[in-house]
């Protein structure tokens, strides 16, 4: 079964916006003719809000509540959306199934779901937090049992790129994670803010700032870039090292918020066994990595220096003396997409 993730298979295909019907269907054409019959189309998809909690054969109606669901994702939702209507519209009669990276966490429990928001709103807008990149923990959290030969019962899964989140794995389960109602949630990303004061954003607004204006800060310019004037953790590290103050000021706010998070999720998970690093900068950066591992020293973490600068496979990268198995995993949310595709055909 090939599995098509809009993102990656289409957006890398072409050169036209994400939304772009006629670049869409010609990147979808030429990726078809490659891969030969199709049995199935398996989309990821950030968002599936409250009815939306497991992954889902797409018909009129579920289209129709995924496009309810653009303004909480605007980054991806849209592509998600042009890539399914060009899959529905290039392979009639065959199966689309949505895999959601908020459906992995609908097991979160409610004390760690609910915002202490008034009873009014949370019920009039079902205002909870969600959780995102599910697809990245999922494969992470089975990736590290697979590697450990066993399932870790207190696991902390860190998804560090473009955009990051750290979970809580409890036996296997989403427990608590750092994203919320939104994606913008949580630890600083390449151009999101991760979580700020929303007293700030009030007086924000008062002093004539537009509800626009902030989106575009909060989303499109904050995080790394508003720190370090780039979103690209490879041009601030390198930066960094060259003594530009600002680099080295987002690198420093970037470790602290991550080991903030990951000391959180340990505590939702109560305690810690193992934690596994993925995504592009968890895969990739060594350096930021052996960073981190200081930093959660006091964890009983400790990284092998010589193991940690190994590149290529998924591996331990943990002593054998350390209180906190630690493993890098390569990010493969289309191998698991692919196998909810096949549960879902499978019923």
């Amino acid at each position: 079964m090939r599995v098509l993730d809009e993102e990656d298979a289409v957006l890398a295909a072409t050169d036209a916006p994400a939304t772009d019907a006629p670049g869409l269907l010609a990147a979808l054409s030429r990726f078809i003719a490659d891969c030969g019959p199709v049995d199935a189309v398996g989309h990821r998809v950030v968002h599936g809000g409250v009815h939306l909690r497991a992954p889902t054969v797409v018909d009129a109606d579920v289209r129709e509540r995924l496009a309810v669901l653009v303004p909480l994702a605007p980054l991806h939702q849209p592509a998600a959306l042009a890539g399914l209507d060009a899959a529905r519209q290039l392979l009639p009669g065959v199966p689309n199934v949505a895999c959601f990276d908020t459906a992995f966490h609908a097991t979160i429990p409610e004390t760690a779901a609910t915002y202490p928001l008034p009873l009014e709103w949370r019920e009039a807008y079902g205002l909870r937090r969600f959780g995102f990149h599910g697809l990245s923990h999922a494969y992470a959290s089975g990736r590290a049992a697979e590697l450990l030969g066993f399932v870790p019962g207190r696991l902390v899964t860190c998804h560090l790129g473009a955009g990051s989140s750290i979970t809580a794995v409890v036996e296997g389960r989403s427990v608590d994670t750092t994203m919320g109602f939104t994606p913008n949630e949580g630890v600083p990303m390449a151009t999101r803010s991760g979580s700020v004061d929303v007293g700030m954003l009030g007086w924000l607004l008062e002093r004539g700032l537009t509800p626009a204006q902030l989106a575009e800060g909060l989303g499109r310019t904050g995080g790394l870039l508003g720190l370090a004037g780039t979103g690209d953790m490879r041009e601030i590290e390198s930066a960094a090292m060259a003594g530009d103050p600002r680099a080295a000021l987002g690198l420093d706010v970037w470790a602290h918020r991550v080991t903030q998070a990951v000391a959180a999720m340990a505590s939702s998970a109560g305690g810690i066994d193992a934690i596994t690093f993925t995504g592009g900068i968890g895969e990739h950066s060594s350096s930021l990595r052996l960073r981190l591992g200081r930093l959660l020293g006091w964890l009983g973490l400790e990284l092998d220096p010589t193991a940690n600068a190994r590149s290529g496979d998924d591996h331990l990268i943990s002593t054998p003396r350390s209180a906190v198995a630690a493993l890098v995993v390569a990010a493969r949310e289309d191998v698991q997409i692919a196998r909810e595709v096949r549960a879902v055909l499978a019923r």
